[in-house]
């Protein structure tokens, strides 16, 4: 079994300082082979490259962009009437994950529009959804890179969001029909909205093309009190085969230094 590769989502962690890089040579010189983000269209992707080329970190993955955040967008992917809206932002995300060498880019969902029952537009969603993934895996393809879909649990975290549960994720997959469309398991969101960890991941495991892990509920660091046992898990993702990389997206209960001792002894057990 090969050890799994750990990477750091620097949306979350090290933000004690502000900008992209220098929270990704934080994360190089704390051991980390790869970062992520969420959003980094604000940033110069130029200088998180030079970083990454210097430090040898891969950039692992990012979002496509969310819209427009402050009338309430969330990504745009099975947003009826916004399909335009996505390509341009698919766009965008496809320019920035070439500057970065970046082969993985999570196509966000959206939200429920306000105001309209989620039962009454559910069936239009998904396929606008199915449109959208299908427009985008040809578009990725030229470019080598993997699309990911990520249910968000709407318990907790975000009660209009489209897309909720693996089980939605998977049929929606079956239904888009690309090989570099894939599932994005958060097991924060998993385990909220569905538990049954262990054989959700065996069921899906052939659709994973990236996974995500926070302690439930407080989303803090894996060794941190809560639901999931991560050493069973990593242990499983092990077992499973998975070559993919491990994101570490939480909310750090101190500093981020601070709260890596869980990832330490990971790495020291596999020396």
């Amino acid at each position: 079994m090969s050890a799994l590769k750990f990477c750091a989502n620097i949306s979350w962690l090290f933000t004690e300082l502000p900008e992209f890089s220098q929270r990704a040579q934080a994360a190089a010189r704390a051991g980390f082979q790869a970062v992520e983000a969420a959003w980094l269209y604000d940033s110069d992707p130029g200088e998180l490259r030079s970083v990454a080329e210097r430090t040898g970190l891969e950039v692992a993955l990012i979002n496509t962009p969310p819209g427009d955040l402050k009338n309430g967008d969330l990504g745009l992917g099975a947003v009826p009437g916004r399909e335009q809206d996505f390509r341009q932002g698919l766009d965008q995300a496809v320019q920035y994950a070439k500057i970065l060498n970046c082969k993985r880019i999570h196509l966000m969902a959206g939200r429920v529009p306000t105001g309209t029952a989620r039962p009454a537009i559910a069936v239009e969603m998904e396929a606008t959804f199915v449109q959208n993934l299908k427009y985008a895996a040809d578009i990725l393809a030229k470019e080598g890179i993997i699309g990911l879909i990520e249910p968000i649990n709407t318990r907790i975290t975000d009660p209009r969001y489209f897309l909720d549960s693996p089980h939605q994720a998977a049929a929606i997959l079956q239904k888009v029909d690309r090989p570099n469309i894939k599932l994005q398991m958060d097991v924060y969101h998993w385990q909220i909205m569905d538990g049954n960890l262990t054989q959700n991941l065996q069921k899906y495991f052939p659709l994973i093309g990236h996974v995500q892990v926070a302690q439930v509920p407080d989303r803090h660091e894996p060794d941190s009190p809560g639901e999931v046992n991560f050493l069973y898990l990593f242990n499983l993702l092990e077992k499973l085969g998975y070559q993919g990389y491990v994101g570490c997206e939480y909310k750090p209960a101190g500093s981020t230094e601070a709260g890596l001792g869980w990832v330490r002894k990971y790495w020291e057990g596999k020396k």
